[in-house]
């Protein structure tokens, strides 16, 4: 090998080793890095050590050394992600369901690899992904980015659709004929990955459970549906549709016990308006999408929330917990 070109070389590996095997209770001595070069094949001397710590600071690399007879030496002060931002990201990954046990691993492992080898045995002690509840579709990140091809593309994508059956089978829908939509954004809601899309069919925007898509490709046909996107709020629109179920959009006038004020915020957002209702209530009115799991979602709170306009929805509640009140009557 020439020279040149080993030089070059054994800079990167210089680099290399001080990414993985330093940090700031981890310092590497001179002696220390020449003793890894030679175990690659790259003979150096100190001088040479100095001159590539160098050339790799001007290049932007934030190296401190600790003047220290006993534990001295250099080491990587600042990375594009510190430890507390890789924790994040580690507790993201390993608390989504619709990431699978086998990605799960998988991108921890690529995960660590932005940290230093003492600071990754840091982020392995915080894993939990065993028990996990994880999607059973493993094509979910091709799905993602055949999604992306047809918004990329400005193309409608076709795909099948399938709910699982009792015995853990897929079963298709419309007897397997493939679904054709704009697609437009994926949103994250509940831990599922979801596409926001437009169905020219019905003329409306509708959502799509990623992992239970299957065969997506996009197609040659231009994407319609702009309009309705255009005047589609994302972060309103999650917050307006409890779980992703379907229903009618209403404006709800709710009321509840004040120290709910915490969790009503959370689902419906800061802007939401509180007005007091007595000394121990207070009611708020929100768009939100009238279904199941809207109703499941206030009676969480037993009798400290309640429906109160409008009546027809009032109604529909009243025959939700009447439903489950029978269901769970003695015979």
């Amino acid at each position: 090998m020439a020279r040149t070109s080993n030089q070059k070389l054994k800079l990167l590996y210089v680099m290399d080793f001080l990414l993985h095997n330093t940090d700031a209770d981890h310092p590497a001595s001179t002696g220390k890095i020449i003793e890894y070069l030679e175990g690659q094949g790259f003979p150096a001397e100190r001088k040479s050590i100095y001159d590539d710590i160098e050339a790799l600071r001007l290049f932007g690399m934030d190296i401190e050394l600790i003047d220290s007879k006993r534990s001295g030496g250099y080491y990587v002060a600042s990375r594009n992600f510190e430890l507390p931002e890789l924790k994040l990201l580690v507790d993201s990954v390993q608390s989504s369901k619709f990431i699978t046990h086998q990605k799960t691993t998988s991108l921890i492992r690529k995960i660590e690899k932005l940290a230093s080898a003492y600071e990754a045995q840091l982020l392995q002690r915080q894993v939990y992904v065993a028990n996990r509840v994880k999607t059973m579709n493993e094509s979910i990140y091709y799905n993602v980015d055949a999604i992306h091809t047809g918004i990329s593309r400005n193309r409608k994508i076709r795909f099948k659709y399938f709910e699982y059956t009792v015995t853990k089978e897929r079963k298709y829908r419309k007897d397997g004929d493939y679904y054709k939509v704009s697609p437009f954004a994926l949103t994250w809601d509940d831990e599922n990955y979801y596409l926001v899309a437009f169905d020219s069919d019905a003329g409306i925007i509708k959502h799509y459970r990623v992992d239970k898509m299957t065969n997506i490709s996009a197609t040659e046909e231009p994407r319609d549906g702009m309009e309705a996107y255009k005047e589609l709020d994302m972060a309103v629109y999650a917050r307006k549709v409890f779980g992703m179920f379907s229903g009618e959009e209403q404006t709800v006038r709710l009321r509840f016990a004040n120290h709910l004020v915490g969790a009503v915020l959370d689902r419906l957002g800061q802007d939401v308006m509180i007005v007091p209702d007595g000394d121990e209530h207070f009611t708020v009115s929100a768009q939100v999408v009238v279904s199941p799991q809207f109703f499941a979602w206030v009676s969480g709170f037993a009798d400290e929330a309640k429906v109160v306009a409008p009546e027809h929805v009032a109604a529909q509640m009243r025959e939700h917990a009447r439903k489950v009140y029978e269901l769970y009557q003695q015979e």
